[in-house]
């Protein structure tokens, strides 16, 4: 065992595609905890869709990465380092607020989040239903387009999944003369050498025969409260199914049932987690108008977000801040500053992927965000690989 990867089988066909995939992402006679003490010891009796698809088409999985209580936040996450250290070709994580694309950032690394319903939560344990979905870091752009080829299309065992043709994933599609808009409200919010960083990152795009224009979002300023209210409800929702029955660590108790119950679930999650399904609780029970509230501002966001597609092909900002503190992450606020511009493409449920490289020197390199309209998960990877390519020239001169 490595510090990056939990060998699930043997070493060895390496002329196959390597995959790794986090604990909670079902592999059949596989120990799959998520990271928490709440699924301890359980073994998963049945391969997830994205396990079978992998396995249909020739993956090798190379084993489990280590990963945050239930996929939330990245401390101690180690998907990107395993991408990163050459011991897999393409690392699958959760994908919440936005995990893979800033865990790829931090890594010179491509970070995708795919279109929420094009591939099958089926046989993921997560935390938030409606935006989580199955990230992708790699290398390179080319392995996650095959990846996601590999693993989407309808699964009627997730009853998320709309019953469609899976969007166009080949990053051959034309991009010529596309226009990408950034927002004044994200800009604001960057400092002196992040903005410096950001706009050399739009001169790239620029010269690679790419428009850019400057769009408003009064809303943006709202995402983080947003998604913290709905996603903390549904945490609190989808930790219920945790009683310590059947699997999970179990309290000893000398009283009766609900007593080892309660303990149980006190002592089964860590304290973020546990802080947030609390928060959860208080808006199911004490201020359900505020939960309402944010389900409506939510679905603003999306329209507002469809009205900014009128207007450019794809949104761009930057992946991350210049330092996120992701192992001193002791609160929820801690978490959700870290994930400031990710978030966003969770809300909204369209493709997003970060692109490295492309920043005046590596030092503040922030990552360069594409988000796309839902469903048009070919047009953020095709531009990916045309700033790809420009970034590549620029470094043979």
């Amino acid at each position: 065992m490595n510090p990056d990867i939990r060998d699930g089988e043997e070493d060895g066909l390496f002329s196959k595609p390597v995959a790794s995939l986090q604990p909670n992402m079902s592999v059949k006679g596989w120990l799959c905890d998520a990271g928490s003490a709440a699924l301890e010891n359980y073994v998963a009796l049945e391969d997830a869709t994205v396990t079978e698809r992998l396995k249909e088409e020739g993956f090798f999985i190379k084993g489990f990465t280590r990963m945050s209580e239930l996929g939330f936040g990245l401390r101690g996450d180690t998907a990107a380092g395993a991408a990163c250290g050459g011991k897999a070709e393409i690392a699958f994580m959760t994908d919440t607020l936005g995990e893979s694309r800033v865990s790829a950032s931090l890594k010179g690394l491509f970070g995708y989040k795919p279109s929420y319903g094009v591939v099958s939560r089926y046989g993921l344990i997560g935390l938030v239903p409606s935006m989580e979905c199955y990230g992708m870091v790699s290398s390179s752009i080319e392995n996650i387009s095959k990846a996601v080829r590999t693993t989407s299309g309808f699964d009627s065992r997730d009853p998320s999944m709309p019953d469609e043709t899976p969007p166009d994933f080949n990053i051959t599609m034309d991009m010529r003369n596309p226009t990408v808009g950034f927002l004044s409200q994200c800009m604001a919010l960057l400092d002196e050498e992040e903005t410096e960083a950001f706009t050399a990152a739009l001169d790239t795009a620029r010269e690679a025969g790419i428009g850019v224009v400057e769009l408003g979002f009064d809303d943006f300023s709202l995402m983080a409260n947003v998604h913290n209210v709905i996603g903390s409800v549904e945490a609190s929702s989808s930790g219920g199914k945790y009683d310590s029955v059947r699997y999970g660590h179990r309290a000893k108790s000398d009283n009766n049932w609900n007593d080892m119950y309660i303990k149980s679930r006190s002592e089964s999650f860590g304290s973020i987690v546990k802080a947030y399904m609390l928060q959860g609780g208080y808006f199911q029970y004490k201020a359900y108008s505020d939960f309402e509230s944010a389900c409506r501002i939510r679905a603003r966001i999306i329209q507002k977000t469809n009205r900014l597609f009128e207007k450019a092909d794809i949104i761009v900002m930057p992946s991350r801040g210049r330092n996120p503190s992701i192992d001193l992450q002791d609160s929820i606020s801690d978490i959700y500053e870290t994930f400031t511009f990710s978030l966003y493409a969770n809300l909204t449920g369209g493709p997003a992927v970060s692109v490295p490289g492309l920043a005046i020197a590596e030092d503040t390199d922030i990552g360069f965000q594409i988000l796309g309209p839902i469903r048009e998960d070919g047009r953020v990877l095709s531009l990916a690989s045309v700033l790809t390519a420009t970034i590549n020239r620029k470094g043979r001169r």
